[in-house]
């Protein structure tokens, strides 16, 4: 067994927990590296995935809130190593309470007494106005196309496996996944969608027009998002999972697919999903049905 941990190490706990993980494994002759939950652009994020070897780690422990599983999820792209998050954040979707103590949800992940989900993802294809093909991006999460830095509505055309579905300006566009839509996407008035779903969810953003509505794809589908009508005073912002894509020239085209290899996460103790999201946003927590 070889563990990669990944700690958000400007939250105390989530240090402390991660230094006495450590010892644990110690104890227990377990293999172990650790790493930090930092804001990495494309070429670092590759040079740290090929640094950690993160294929061949059996497990990757991540210790802070849903941005650092959400680093972690990059971190793992499509190895498909399988990722257990313990929350020291906030809300918490994505990750299981440390209530029982790190060590013991540790020790029932070794042991194999945890759930296992395999979650959909997007791989992100960016040309710019130059033409360029720039790396492509993995989200746990969303693309989201926002305003840009001058606040201006943005203008953009969108398009479903080929066929042109919509003509819109507004503050932008989400591409969600399901695992996002508990997100950014439900911020936006998107729907709560159960997390093995493996299709996208397209949200438009505050859009000038009484026309717009969610769609929801198939699994193969795959959503093009052409920014061409923007001049150089309305450039779009992009972000993935939260984190703003600075390339040297404006992104005109985006190209959004589901990732062939699913994401693996592990789940402690895991909360029925409509139970969960009734207790978090209806506040009815103890409903059983």
């Amino acid at each position: 067994m070889n563990i990669l941990i990944i700690r958000n190490s400007a939250n105390p706990d989530a240090f402390a927990a991660s230094d006495a993980l450590c010892r644990y494994l110690d104890s227990r002759g377990i293999a172990h590296a650790e790493t930090e939950s930092l804001p990495l652009s494309i070429e670092s994020l590759s040079e740290e995935r090929r640094a950690l070897s993160v294929p061949a780690f059996d497990m990757v422990v991540s210790l802070g809130g849903d941005g650092t599983m959400l680093h972690s999820a990059r971190l793992v792209g499509e190895s498909k190593v399988p990722i257990l998050g313990i929350n020291f954040g906030h809300l918490g979707f994505l990750v299981d309470s440390p209530a029982d103590g790190v060590e013991a949800i540790v020790a029932a992940a070794i042991a194999g007494d945890v759930e296992r989900e395999e979650r959909a993802s997007l791989t992100i294809e960016l040309t710019t106005a130059e033409g360029v093909r720039l790396a492509p991006r993995f989200a746990l999460n969303e693309l989201a196309v926002t305003r840009g830095a001058l606040g201006r509505v943005i203008s953009f055309d969108v398009a479903i496996s080929g066929t042109h579905l919509m003509e819109l300006r507004g503050d932008g566009l989400i591409v969600s996944t399901a695992t996002g839509s508990t997100g950014y996407a439900l911020s936006a008035g998107g729907p709560l969608v159960a997390p093995d779903f493996r299709g996208l969810i397209v949200v438009p953003l505050v859009p000038h027009t009484l026309q717009s509505r969610t769609v929801v794809t198939d699994p193969d589908d795959v959503v093009h998002i052409d920014l061409t009508r923007n001049p150089e005073s309305r450039e779009a912002s992009l972000f993935v999972d939260g984190e703003l894509i600075t390339p040297d020239e404006p992104i005109e085209h985006a190209t959004i697919r589901r990732t062939p290899t699913p994401t693996v996460l592990l789940r402690y103790k895991r909360e029925n999903f409509y139970r969960e999201i009734a207790g978090t946003f209806f506040g009815t927590k103890d409903q059983r049905g």
